[in-house]
């Protein structure tokens, strides 16, 4: 894109003092925007990190049972450990939408509770605690996704104005001003010498009087 020259008139300085005003007012509101933001990813990073360790904790518990599954055909514990439905809602965190996780639905089991081992139980209510875990995990990781993307937007939007946009328009400010200086100093000289110039030619249109010197009296001739 071409850049736009800059008009070094006094509307143009006009509008360049408007702008640097509405970028001053502005930039502190993007500033606290970008520490709240900041604050709350570091928030959720720190949610995301305990809920990946906690979905790790209860894969492991679920590890001992997979081999003693594995040689029980006909029951798919995974299957009806797989979640339903996740429930989530939504919330305005420092100005962006993001889901809240909010539980999980699972399915009903079909199984014969009394002809199947008691440590089947155990190791669905496992496996469904590793799934909750897991769907939690998910919807932070949107949280954190959201939250970090308008993270680094905000801060884009903070660089131009302090970095570009500001400096840019008390440069304009100032080329104008200088300019506008210069102006007023050579319209003073031009009208310094338009007015000695008017001067000299009334002074020479003016009509002089011209002086005659007076007669000098006949000298007397001694009388003898």
């Amino acid at each position: 894109m071409a850049r736009r020259k800059l008009k070094l008139t006094r509307p143009a300085l006009k509008r360049q003092r408007e702008a640097l005003v509405r970028f001053e007012r502005y930039l502190p509101m993007l500033k606290l925007k970008q520490q709240q933001l900041q604050l709350t990813v570091r928030d959720v990073t720190r949610k995301l990190r305990d809920s990946r360790n906690a979905a790790d904790a209860a894969r492991r518990a679920f590890d001992a049972y997979r081999t003693v599954l594995a040689d029980r055909a006909g029951l798919d514990v995974e299957s009806v450990a797989r979640p339903q439905e996740i429930r989530t809602s939504t919330a305005n965190v420092a100005g962006v939408t993001v889901p809240v996780f909010e539980g999980v639905v699972f399915p009903q089991p079909r199984y014969s509770l009394f002809a199947t081992p008691a440590w089947v139980d155990r190791a669905l209510l496992d496996l469904r605690e590793v799934n909750r875990r897991l769907a939690e995990l998910g919807i932070l990781q949107q949280q954190y996704d959201r939250l970090h993307r308008e993270l680094t937007k905000i801060i884009q939007r903070v660089n131009l104005f302090e970095k570009v946009m500001i400096p840019t328009a008390r440069e304009n400010i100032r080329r104008i001003r200088i300019h506008l200086g210069d102006e007023m100093t050579a319209a003073v000289g031009r009208a310094k010498i338009a007015k000695a110039k008017i001067s000299e030619s009334e002074f020479a249109a003016e009509p002089r009087e011209v002086l005659v010197p007076a007669a000098l009296p006949p000298e007397e001739t001694p009388k003898p």
